[in-house]
C-alpha cells in the first residue's frame, strides 16, 4: 500500500484510475498542509533554546535525499576540528534491542561520536551535554523539529528526486510547504551525479531564496565489504562485469539501482521493499532462492538494510556472498560555503 501511494504522489501512476485516485490526495494535502501550518505557528510562539550549537540536518521531502551521509561528513567534520559533537536521532521503526538502521549505521561509521535516539530531542540535548560534554548537537532529520531553535539550518535535497510534483503529502512528496526553504541557511544538493536535469532544481532554489549558498554533492561508492564478515572489503573492480542481485528498503531504491550500474555491474535482479523494511528470515530465504535460480554470482544490498539484520539472520546467508555497499558523501562545489557555515556558528 504504502509503495503504491508513493507511485501515486510522485505520478508513477498515469491513466485514467491513477488519476481518479489522485482527487482525493489532492484533497487531503490540503488539509495535512493546513496541519503543518498550524503547528509551525503553534512551535513559533514556543521557542526552545538549548545550552549547545544547535544544527538541524534534515530535508523537506519524503524519500531518500542523502541526509544520514551528510549527518556523517558534518559530524567527522566537526569533530577533526577539535569539537565535541553528538548526533541525535529520533530512530525509525525501532526494533528490539536494536537502534533503527540510521542510527546503528551512524553508530558504526561515526566510531566515538555519541548517537541518542530519542523522540524527545530536547531531551536528548541535555543528555548529550551531560553525559557526553557536547557543545554541538546534529539533528538528524530535523527541519520539522520547529520548536527548537536552531543555529544552522541544512537542508539537503536529492538532485534526481527534487520536489516531485510540488504538491503535499499524500498528493505528493513535500512535508512541508515548499515556503518553508527560506529559513534555510545552507542547501545541500545530493545526488548530483545521478541526474541530468540540474539546473532546473538550482533554478528552483534560487527562486525560493537567492541569498542561501547550494552546496552540490555526490554519493560515491567507496568499497564493498562481506554482511557477515565486514572486515573483508572488496575493491569496485573486482565486482565489474559481474551479474548481481540488488535488495534494499530504502528510501531512494532507483538511485541505489543508478549508482551499482554505473559501476559496470550487471544487474540480474532488482529486490525493492518499503523503507526500513524489517527482513523476516521467510524474505531473506526467498531472495537466495531467486538469486540461484538466475544463477547469479553474488547479492548486493546497502548498509542501512545491512544495520536492520540480527545475527541470527545474517547466518541465512551463510554460504552465498552477500556484499553491503559503502557510500561516501563528497562536495563537489561550494564546500568553502560548506566550511564557512560550519565553522562560524563558534565565532558568534
Amino acid at each position: 500500500m504504502k509503495e503504491h501511494l508513493y507511485n501515486l504522489a510522485t505520478d508513477r501512476y498515469q491513466g485514467p484510475l491513477a488519476l481518479l485516485l489522485k482527487i482525493p490526495l489532492l484533497l487531503l494535502s490540503f488539509v495535512y498542509g493546513a496541519i503543518i501550518r498550524g503547528l509551525i505557528l503553534f512551535y513559533s510562539f514556543r521557542p526552545l533554546k538549548l545550552n549547545c550549537k544547535v544544527i538541524s540536518i534534515g530535508n523537506i521531502t519524503v524519500g531518500g535525499t542523502g541526509k544520514t551521509s551528510l549527518v556523517e561528513f558534518v559530524a567527522r567534520f566537526l569533530k577533526a576540528k577539535g569539537h565535541k559533537v553528538a548526533v541525535l536521532s529520533r530512530g525509525y521503526k525501532k526494533l528490539k534491542d536494536s537502534l533503527g538502521d540510521e542510527p546503528a549505521m551512524l553508530l558504526k561509521n561515526l566510531g566515538g561520536i555519541p548517537v541518542i535516539v530519542d523522540k524527545d530531542r530536547a531531551r536528548a540535548a541535555r543528555r548529550a551535554v551531560q553525559e557526553y560534554g557536547a557543545d554541538t548537537v546534529i539533528l538528524d532529520d530535523g527541519m520539522q523539529q520547529w520548536r527548537i531553535i536552531k543555529d544552522l539550518e541544512v537542508v539537503a535535497v536529492s538532485a534526481p528526486q527534487g520536489f516531485g510534483n510540488r504538491h503535499m503529502l499524500p498528493r505528493g512528496i513535500l512535508r512541508e510547504p515548499l515556503s518553508a526553504l527560506k529559513a534555510a541557511d545552507l542547501f545541500v544538493l545530493t545526488k548530483t551525479n545521478l541526474t541530468n536535469d540540474l539546473e532546473n532544481i538550482k533554478s528552483c532554489l534560487n527562486k525560493i531564496n537567492a541569498a542561501i549558498p547550494v552546496i552540490e554533492s555526490v554519493h560515491e561508492a567507496a568499497g564493498f565489504y562481506e554482511i557477515n564478515h565486514p572486515d573483508k572489503s572488496l575493491s569496485l573492480s573486482q565486482l565489474k562485469d559481474k551479474s548481481a542481485a540488488l535488495f534494499s528498503g530504502i528510501g531512494d531504491p532507483y538511485s541505489f539501482t543508478k549508482l551499482i550500474s554505473s559501476l559496470g555491474i550487471k544487474v540480474g535482479l532488482d529486490l525493492r521493499f518499503a523503507d526500513h523494511y524489517n527482513y523476516s528470515p521467510e524474505d531473506l530465504s526467498g531472495i537466495i532462492s531467486r538469486c540461484r535460480e538466475k544463477k547469479l554470482q553474488v547479492i548486493i544490498t546497502t548498509e542501512k538494510d545491512a544495520a536492520r539484520l540480527s545475527e541470527s539472520k545474517l547466518k541465512i546467508f551463510k554460504g552465498y556472498p552477500v556484499l553491503v555497499l559503502r557510500i561516501a558523501l563528497k562536495i563537489t562545489k561550494n564546500e568553502e560555503q560548506l566550511v564557512t557555515g560550519l565553522l562560524g556558528l563558534y565565532s558568534i
